[in-house]
């Protein structure tokens, strides 16, 4: 993992991130703690499609979850009862 502390930021500038962000991700670390992410562009740009094509896969098999039947119907005040009832 790429770290970085903020200071190290402020003291340098992005020329800090620079040298850091070709080996990957870079945390930023302020107060000893991580505090920020600083990621390529396309590294972000990945992301963001990985999760779109994530949720449209749940999508799809919810719908596919629909049309087997294996959905079962009902009102949310049914379905928090069942729920109460597992604990």
């Amino acid at each position: 993992m790429n770290t970085i502390p903020a200071q190290e930021i402020k003291r340098r500038g992005i020329a800090a991130v620079d040298e850091l962000i070709t080996k990957g991700d870079v945390h930023v670390i302020r107060n000893n703690q991580p505090q920020y992410v600083v990621l390529s562009e396309a590294r972000y740009q990945a992301l963001l499609e990985a999760e779109d094509e994530a949720h449209t896969a749940r999508v799809m098999a919810s719908l596919e979850d629909l049309r087997a039947g294996r959905v079962q119907r009902g009102t949310a005040e049914e379905l928090l009862k069942e729920l109460d009832m597992e604990s």
